[in-house]
């Protein structure tokens, strides 16, 4: 299996998996600001972008199995360890398998709930038009939901390009991963780490309860809610989403 990851920086290490549908891009606002501080690894998941895909569904425990893997080639024993949505449940998976190697979580616009049986059913429909149609179905019944509706035309377009940069397998793939993933509570209620939960004043699909909830099982959590942004809120209000993070990634 072929990996592609990003690898800029220097400092601490900062192991960061990004949303569906896009790919490791979609961090470049915090790479351009931050990396003059610290490490920041970030991968393309298999199946986007440029990274190979496999075989059978992207299970989320498959995507910590990748990540870690990637962090024992680079001989780095532990990180701070994050993601935004799809990447938040792939950190969560990570820690379920391996949760010494987190020195601090990051969970940006995430939950840690499973899918009832009306999402699953909604990703499986999801996954079948991609294939018969392509990521373009995506561009024109996702975007919406991912941004604030006052989201700049600079931002669209961009998410757009992230979105179109990627195969239709690998994101089906991703759609039945994400429809099996197991309850996550469990497994943060557990953790005893600094953690910095970052949620957009106007997401939708994981709103400001969700997170809410999963502070509520963090002993040592914050919670940041960034005022104007969506789903995607490191990409759609950088400068806040980066000044959280740098004092986050800042602290002792």
């Amino acid at each position: 299996m072929r990996l592609h990851y990003l690898d800029e920086g220097q400092g601490l290490p900062v192991l960061l998996l990004h949303a569906f549908p896009l790919n490791a891009d979609s961090f470049r606002p915090q790479l351009a600001a931050l990396s003059g501080r610290f490490r920041f690894i970030v991968p393309d998941h298999r199946g986007f972008a440029r990274s190979q895909l496999g075989s059978g569904p992207t299970e989320m425990d498959r995507l910590a199995r990748d990540a870690l893997g990637i962090l024992d080639s680079l001989k780095i024993q532990q990180a701070v360890i994050g993601g935004v949505s799809m990447g938040g449940y792939a950190t969560m998976a990570l820690l379920r398998r391996d949760p010494a190697r987190a020195r601090a979580l990051l969970l940006v616009d995430t939950q840690a709930r499973a899918d009832d049986e009306q999402a699953k059913l909604r990703r499986g429909q999801t996954a079948r038009e991609v294939l018969e149609k392509g990521v373009e179905v995506l561009v024109d019944s996702l975007l919406p939901k991912l941004l604030a509706p006052n989201a700049p035309l600079a931002t669209r377009n961009a998410v757009s390009t992230l979105i179109r940069s990627n195969r239709p397998e690998g994101v089906a793939a991703a759609l039945h991963g994400m429809a099996t993933r197991p309850d996550s509570k469990d497994i943060l209620v557990r953790f005893a780490g600094p953690v910095l939960i970052v949620v957009g004043e106007h997401d939708e699909l994981t709103p400001a309860d969700r997170a809410q909830e999963m502070k509520a099982l963090l002993k040592s959590a914050q919670l940041a809610v960034l005022p104007g942004a969506g789903h995607l809120s490191n990409q759609e209000t950088p400068k806040a989403f980066n000044r959280v993070l740098e004092e986050f990634l800042s602290s002792p």
